[in-house]
């Protein structure tokens, strides 16, 4: 049997977030410097560090800090320029 806890959930909605935006970026459908962009990465990052919590991975863990601050540094940089 699988043990698929909620915690596991939260952290495919993170993957999907991630995935999602860089497909709708490679279609065209987004660009980078969209707030939608970083937000939806950064969302995705932090749900995945969530599940992470749970089930921890330091690989997956380090990627997904930088993931997240990689964000908030593209969504400070878009505010501060408007």
């Amino acid at each position: 049997m699988i043990d698929y806890a909620w915690h596991d959930f939260v952290g495919n909605i993170g993957v999907a977030c991630i995935l999602g935006t860089y497909l709708a970026l490679q279609a065209g459908k987004m660009r980078p410097d969209d707030a939608s962009y970083s937000v939806i990465n950064g969302m995705g990052a932090l749900l995945i560090l969530v599940s992470l919590y749970f089930d921890f991975n330091l690989s997956s863990f380090i990627i997904e800090c930088f993931w997240l601050v990689i964000s908030v540094y593209g969504l400070v940089r878009r505010t501060l320029a408007s």
